[in-house]
C-alpha cells in the first residue's frame, strides 16, 4: 500500500487553535491525526502506538521538543519526525536536524509548505522501509572472507554463489585495496573445487622475463639458474584454481601463449617439447578498467572475451556505507586481540570521520589506520584525536567546505589508466540542476566582467539567488537541494535567517 494515500501522525502543539489547523493540513493529505498539547502526553500515546509521523513542536509547556526528539531517536527510531519552531528559535531546530529529525517548518506556514514537506517525509520513509525489507532477506554481513552488509556487496555475494560451481572464467575488476584477493578465495571456497589448490600468481610483481615460467614451469638447462625442473603455477592448480591478480600487467606476446592454454588446457614448460594437460579454472583480477585496455593495444581482445567471461565488480569502501564502521568493528575487535589492548568502541566523531572520510586505498587503508591506533594507543574508545592526520584533516576540509558559497565543483577528468579515479556521475535531474546552477554562475560572472564596478551585485544576493533556484527546481524540498548544491540543509537555513536581516537592515 502506498503510505503517501493513508498513514498516521501524531500532531504535538500546545495552540488549540493551531493544532486544529494543522490538524485539518494533514487529513486533507490523508492522515489520521492524533493531536495532544503536552510533551507528557506525547510520550504516554508513543508508548501504546507508533505512528508513520511525528509533527512535534519545540516549544511545550511542560518539556523541550528536543527531549521527546531524543526519546523517539532511541526508542522509536523507525517513526519519522518533523519539527515545529518559531522563528527565532531555528538554531534550535537545526541542532534537531542534526540529532535526527527528518525536516523543520517556521510558524507561520502554509498547508503547501506543510503538504510538500510532509510529502517528501513519506517518500522517504518508503524508501527506507523498502530497503530494510530488502536487506532483511539477505545472507548475514560476514561471507567467505568478506565483512559486508551493504547492497552493492550482498550483490558480490550473490554472484559469487551463482559462478562458484562453474568452470567459467571469472573476471573480478576493483580499485587497490577492494578485496580482489578475498574475492578469488571466496569463489573456490564456494565452490566444487575448495578441496583442490589455490594458486595466486601476481603478474604486476613477476619480472617479464620470468613470467612465462611462473605460469608454465621449466625444465633444466631452459636458463640461466634453471638448475632443475621445476612446476608451474598451472600445473599447481590443477583441479582447482588458477588466481592471476593484475592480469592487465601481462606482456602481450605472453598473452598469445595464455590463450591457448586457456583454450584447450594444454601448455609447454619453458625449455621443454611435452606438452601437459591439466584441469584448471581461471580466475582473473586488475584495477584498470580491462576494456580500455583492449582498445589502447595493451590487451589482447580475444584474451578479454576469454578471461572476461563472468565478471564480479568490487565497490570501493567510499561507496559501501554502513559497511565502514562495520569493518572498523571488527578489524578493531582483531587487533585488539593481537596487540593485547582493551578498545571496545569508537567515539562519535571518530565515527563521523570514518564515515565521511573518501578512503582512496579502500580496505587495506582502513586496515592500516586501525591497526596503527591500536599499536599507538592505550584506551577503550577510540578518540577523533587518535585518528592519522590525513583522516581528521579531510574531515576538516569537508565540514569547512560546507560553509562556503554554494557552487558545484565541477567533475576531475578521468585518469587515462585504471579504477582509482574519481568518474563523473550518470546523467540525471540533480545534474541538470547543478549544471544550471553553474551555467548561471558562469554567466553572472563574466557579465559582471564587463559592467562596471557600480554595478556590481552582493555575492551575498547572488549566492541567495543560486540556492534559492535550486531549491525552486526539487519542488521545495531543501535537504536535496542542498544534497546537490553539496552543503548541509542547516547550512540554507542559516543562510535564510541571515538573508532576512540583511534585507530587514537595507530597508531601514
Amino acid at each position: 500500500m502506498d503510505i503517501t494515500s493513508s498513514f498516521t501522525t501524531l500532531l504535538v502543539e500546545d495552540s488549540m487553535s493551531l493544532g486544529a489547523l494543522y490538524t485539518e493540513y494533514l487529513r486533507t493529505e490523508g492522515a489520521r491525526v492524533t493531536h495532544v498539547n503536552h510533551g507528557g502526553d506525547a510520550l504516554n500515546e508513543l508508548k501504546r502506538w507508533q505512528p508513520d509521523l511525528l509533527v512535534l513542536d519545540i516549544q511545550l509547556p511542560d518539556m523541550s521538543g528536543m527531549d521527546i526528539l531524543e526519546t523517539v531517536q532511541a526508542d522509536y527510531p523507525d517513526v519519522t519526525v518533523i519539527m515545529i519552531t518559531a522563528h527565532g528559535s531555528i538554531d534550535i531546530a537545526v541542532d534537531a536536524m542534526r540529532s535526527g529529525a527528518f525536516d523543520f517548518l517556521v510558524k507561520p506556514f502554509d498547508a503547501k509548505r506543510l503538504s510538500i514537506t510532509v510529502r517528501n517525509a513519506l517518500k522517504q520513509r518508503q524508501l527506507v522501509d523498502l530497503v530494510a525489507k530488502y536487506e532483511s532477506s539477505l545472507p548475514k554481513p560476514h561471507y567467505m572472507g568478506f565483512v559486508g552488509e551493504s547492497l552493492a556487496m550482498q550483490t558480490v555475494y550473490k554472484t559469487i554463489d551463482c559462478v562458484a560451481n562453474s568452470k567459467a572464467s571469472a573476471f573480478i575488476i576493483g580499485e587497490s585495496g577492494t578485496g580482489k584477493e578475498v574475492c578469488a578465495h571466496a569463489i573456490h571456497n564456494a565452490g566444487n573445487r575448495r578441496d583442490g589448490p589455490f594458486v595466486a600468481l601476481n603478474c604486476a610483481s613477476i619480472p617479464k622475463d620470468l613470467i612465462e615460467s611462473e605460469i608454465f614451469g621449466h625444465t633444466k638447462g631452459a636458463f640461466t639458474g634453471a638448475v632443475a625442473n621445476r612446476d608451474g603455477a598451472a600445473t599447481r592448480a590443477h583441479n582447482g584454481t588458477l588466481f592471476l591478480d593484475e592480469i592487465c600487467e601481462m606482456d602481450l606476446e605472453l598473452q598469445s601463449k595464455l590463450l591457448r592454454f586457456i583454450q584447450t588446457g594444454v601448455f609447454q614448460r619453458v625449455g621443454g617439447t611435452k606438452e601437459e594437460k591439466v584441469d584448471v579454472r581461471f580466475v582473473s583480477a586488475t584495477n584498470r578498467m580491462p576494456w580500455d585496455e583492449v582498445k589502447a593495444g595493451r590487451f589482447r581482445e580475444d584474451l578479454f572475451y576469454r578471461l572476461h567471461v563472468i565478471p564480479i565488480e568490487l565497490p570501493p569502501l567510499r561507496m559501501r556505507g554502513k559497511d565502514i564502521l562495520l569493518l572498523a568493528s571488527s578489524l578493531l575487535k582483531e587487533y585488539n586481540k593481537e596487540e593485547g589492548k582493551k578498545f571496545k568502541g569508537f567515539s562519535r566523531d571518530a565515527k563521523q570521520c570514518l564515515k565521511t572520510y573518501q578512503w582512496p586505498g579502500n580496505v587495506r587503508q582502513l586496515q592500516n589506520v586501525i591497526r596503527q591506533i591500536v599499536v599507538l594507543n592505550d584506551s577503550e574508545l577510540v578518540e577523533l584525536d587518535m585518528l592519522p592526520m590525513q583522516l581528521t584533516a579531510g574531515q576538516e576540509v569537508k565540514l569547512d567546505s560546507k560553509e562556503q558559497p554554494e557552487v558545484a565543483a565541477k567533475p576531475e577528468p578521468q585518469q587515462d589508466r585504471g579504477l582509482n579515479r574519481t568518474e563523473p556521475a550518470a546523467p540525471s535531474f540533480l545534474d541538470g540542476i547543478e549544471r544550471a546552477a553553474f551555467s548561471g554562475a558562469e554567466q553572472y560572472a563574466s557579465k559582471a566582467a564587463e559592467e562596471k564596478s557600480d554595478d556590481i551585485v552582493p555575492l551575498w544576493l547572488t549566492e541567495k539567488q543560486t540556492i534559492e533556484h535550486a531549491i525552486a527546481q526539487c519542488g521545495g524540498n531543501v535537504p536535496k537541494a542542498a544534497a546537490l548544491l553539496d552543503i548541509s540543509a542547516s547550512t540554507i537555513y542559516r543562510k535564510r535567517q541571515t538573508w532576512d536581516e540583511l534585507e530587514k537592515s537595507l530597508s531601514n
